[in-house]
C-alpha cells in the first residue's frame, strides 16, 4: 500500500474548511493506504504560542481527528513532537536547502510582511515540512493549493539528496480532490476559510453550536441576483455555499442546483444551515465522548510509537548515507 502523510496545526479552531478539505479525505484514504496523520505542534511554534493554549488546542485537534472518523487502528494519529525523527531529519534537510529557495516561499513572505523581526523558525520550517513527508518516504501528501509550493521544495530536496548520496527518497505526489478541496470564507469567497481569520463570522468552527452555525450561514455574503447556480467565476459566493451543501449532504452540485431551481437565497441558506448542523452534530458528540474518556492520550502514544518505528529506519538509513558515525 502507498504511504500517506498529512498534518494540521493546533493553532486556532478547526473549521468546516478543514473538515471538508482535509479530514474527510483522511478518513477515505485510511482504508487502503498506510496513513500517518499528525498534529504539527513543532510547526505551530514558528510563531509565539501560549503554552496552556497550545496544550489544549493540540489535544482538541487530535480528538477532532478521531471524532471525524479517523480510526486509530487503521491510521496513526500522533503529535509531531512525539516523533523526534521529524526534527532530526528536518535539520539535515535544512543544510540541503538554499537561502534563495526559502526566501521564495509565499507563506514566509505573507507571514513576515510588515514585521520588524521574524523568527528563524518561520524561515526554515519548509525544510521541517519536507522532513515530515520524507521521514516516511510518503507517496501521497494531501495538501491544499497553498501548500503545493512546499511540496515542490520537498521534491527538490529529495532529488538533491538522491543526487548527492544515492537514490533513496521517493518523489511524493500531491493528493488534491477535485471538489471540496478549498472551502472559501463566508464573508469573502476570494479567500480560503481560515482558522486564523480574526473575523469569527468568516468561518464555521467544527465545535460551533447549532445556533452559531445558523447565524453565520444566514449572514454569509451572497452574490447579486437571486439564482442558486454554481458558477465560480461569476457567482463565487453562492458557488462556495453550494459546494458546502454538496459536501455535507452527499448530493452532487447539479442535484443541489435542481433542488433550488426558481428559489431565492433565503430558503437555500436556511436549508444549508440545517445540512451543516446535521453533519457536525454527530462529530461534536463523538468529540465530547473522546475528551471525557481521556482516551486521546493513549491514542497519541500508540500512534507515535508506530510512526517512530517507520521514521527510525529512514533516519538510520539517511545518517548512514550522509556519513554519520553509527551510534
Amino acid at each position: 500500500m502507498k504511504r500517506v502523510l498529512s498534518g494540521i496545526q493546533p493553532s486556532g479552531k478547526l473549521t468546516l474548511g478543514n473538515y471538508i478539505g482535509a479530514l474527510k479525505n483522511f478518513v477515505t484514504l485510511q482504508h487502503d493506504h498506510i496513513c500517518n496523520f499528525m498534529v504539527v505542534d513543532l510547526h505551530a511554534i514558528t510563531v509565539p504560542q501560549n503554552p496552556t493554549d497550545l496544550r489544549e488546542q493540540s489535544e482538541s485537534v487530535a480528538a477532532l481527528f478521531v471524532a471525524a472518523g479517523i480510526d486509530p487502528a487503521k491510521a496513526n494519529v500522533y503529535m509531531q513532537s512525539h516523533v523526534r525523527q521529524h526534527a532530526q531529519l528536518g535539520w539535515m534537510l535544512t543544510t540541503l536547502a538554499s537561502m534563495g529557495e526559502l526566501e521564495r516561499m509565499t507563506q514566509f513572505k505573507d507571514k513576515s510582511a510588515g514585521k520588524e523581526s521574524v523568527g528563524a523558525g518561520l524561515f526554515v520550517y519548509p525544510a521541517l515540512m519536507a522532513a515530515d513527508i520524507l521521514i516516511y518516504n510518503a507517496d501521497l501528501v494531501p495538501v491544499g493549493e497553498d501548500q503545493k509550493q512546499h511540496l515542490e521544495l520537498t521534491r527538490d530536496l529529495a532529488g538533491r539528496f538522491n543526487s548527492r548520496y544515492g537514490e533513496y527518497f521517493k518523489m511524493p505526489e500531491p493528493y488534491i480532490p477535485k471538489v471540496g478541496a478549498r472551502i472559501m470564507s463566508l464573508d469573502d469567497a476570494s479567500k480560503k476559510m481560515s482558522k486564523s481569520n480574526p473575523n469569527p463570522g468568516s468561518m464555521i468552527a467544527l465545535l460551533d453550536t447549532p445556533d452559531e452555525i445558523r447565524k453565520k450561514i444566514s449572514r454569509a455574503t451572497t452574490d447579486s441576483g437571486r439564482e442558486v447556480r454554481f458558477d465560480p467565476a461569476n457567482k463565487p459566493e453562492v458557488s462556495n455555499l453550494i459546494t458546502i451543501y454538496s459536501q455535507c449532504s452527499g448530493l452532487s452540485v447539479a442535484e443541489v442546483e435542481a433542488r433550488y431551481e426558481g428559489q431565492m437565497y433565503g430558503p437555500f441558506k436556511k436549508d444549508l444551515a440545517e445540512v451543516v448542523v446535521s453533519e457536525l452534530e454527530p462529530l461534536q458528540q463523538r468529540y465530547r465522548d473522546i475528551r471525557q474518556s481521556g482516551e486521546i492520550r493513549s491514542i497519541l502514544r500508540q500512534g507515535a510509537e508506530k510512526a517512530s518505528e517507520m521514521a527510525e529506519k529512514t533516519l538510520t538509513d539517511v545518517q548512514q548515507l550522509m556519513g554519520f558515525l553509527p551510534y
